[in-house]
């Protein structure tokens, strides 16, 4: 086992043994709140890479290690943002508009909702 004291030498060779064999790699996280230690372990039954700190600078980076490691996990890449057009929410005539011919509208009258809730009625006390 072998302790890294840089974290950029630690992200590196991380990401490196994760790629190296991905089916064999296993990542874990210690927090110890007593102490106030994160110890991060990646291992490959053959090298055994640790990182020991108790800053709490490291925090942002260890997410940013983790994210990294989930995406390589999941093989995604990441995402590109949505173009503006498809978050644009629709006008009141698109939205009366079903998409489907002779589908019901997907807008309902507002005179119902205007009532507001139902209230269940409270079942009175048994007498003894």
């Amino acid at each position: 086992m072998v302790y890294i004291h840089s974290w950029q030498e630690y992200q590196d060779a991380a990401e490196a043994l994760y790629l190296k064999s991905p089916t064999k790699a296993r990542y874990s996280v210690k927090w110890r709140s007593s102490e106030g230690k994160l110890v991060l372990k990646i291992t490959d039954n053959t090298t055994c890479i640790k990182f020991k700190t108790y800053s709490s600078i490291f925090l942002n980076r260890f997410e940013a290690l983790n994210l990294s490691l989930m995406q390589k996990m999941q093989n995604k890449r990441p995402d590109t943002p949505p173009s503006v057009a498809l978050l644009a929410p629709p006008t009141t005539e698109e939205a009366r508009v079903s998409p489907i011919p002779g589908a019901p509208s997907t807008i309902t009258p507002s005179a119902s909702v205007a009532g507001g809730g139902v209230s269940k009625k409270k079942k009175p006390k048994k007498k003894k």
